[in-house]
């Protein structure tokens, strides 16, 4: 009988401690608002836990060569959802590394990039793969890289952060050791 009593008394203390360090970490559903920097362009974005690595809808990606280095020239073409504009501008990045995809549609090579996507009220600099997602519902994809630095996922909820970096938000810049798989 005591031998039980610690059990129980052990699984509680565990699970206090994992709601006391649930309590501290920001909820997010699996859409979310997000603002991507330095524009402030808000767009939906869909955190998927299937997917490694974060996605951004880009047109007319080209690689070309600069200060012998290769960079990533793409368009984005995305729709502000605060303002219901457009917003269509020409971006180049130096090329942080190439992703091979492979689907049900084959194999599938995708310049990798980072950039800065507010969510909640921190600034996250994240791998994106840039492909075109124009078919796509979701013109942004946050993989597990991005959601684990977010916090708790919860599967059954959208829209319970909003996106709120102001000049003084918290940057987390990019891990090059964050090579989780």
């Amino acid at each position: 009988m005591g031998k039980k009593l610690l059990g129980i008394a052990m699984i509680g203390a565990l699970l206090s401690t994992s709601v006391a360090m649930a309590n501290d970490d920001q909820v997010f559903g699996w859409v979310e608002k997000a603002t991507l920097q330095p524009w402030d362009i808000e767009v939906k974005a869909k955190l998927d836990s299937g997917a490694l690595t974060s996605s951004l809808d880009a047109r007319d990606i080209e690689l070309f060569e600069q200060d012998d280095e290769e960079w990533v020239r793409f368009r984005l073409k995305l729709e502000d959802q605060e303002s219901g504009e457009t917003f269509s501008d020409q971006i180049e990045r130096p090329l942080y590394r190439e992703q091979t995809v492979r689907g049900a549609g084959g194999r599938d090579e995708r310049p990798v990039v980072l950039m800065e996507v507010c969510m909640g009220d921190t600034i996250y600099e994240e791998q994106f793969s840039l492909r075109d997602r124009e078919e796509m519902i979701y013109p942004l994809l946050l993989g597990r890289r991005t959601i684990s630095h977010l916090g708790l996922l919860d599967v059954r909820n959208t829209f319970l952060q909003d996106p709120d970096c102001g000049e003084n938000a918290t940057v987390v810049p990019h891990d090059p050791e964050d090579d989780q798989s």
